[in-house]
């Protein structure tokens, strides 16, 4: 799996997950729970996994939607 984003907005991770779900994407939202270890304050953010055959696909995807700046630079992920 690669990298496709890293973000602490919660509800920006909902609607992708509901953009990559709606197109049949494998993908994978990790760090979730590490509310517990961080109390709940938020800052350690979410990182939206996706499966490497796919990952062009799911840039475009985000892109499309209006989601590019977002993503930040191919080579970061």
């Amino acid at each position: 799996m690669r990298e496709l984003l890293r973000t602490n907005d919660l509800v920006l991770i909902s609607f992708i997950e509901s953009l990559l779900d709606s197109a049949g994407f494998g993908y994978f939202v990790a760090d979730k729970h590490m509310s517990a270890v961080e109390g709940s304050l938020g800052f350690l953010p979410r990182r939206v996994l996706i499966v490497e055959e796919d990952f062009a696909s799911a840039r475009a995807l985000l892109s499309a939607a209006g989601l590019g700046a977002e993503l930040g630079d191919e080579r970061d992920a």
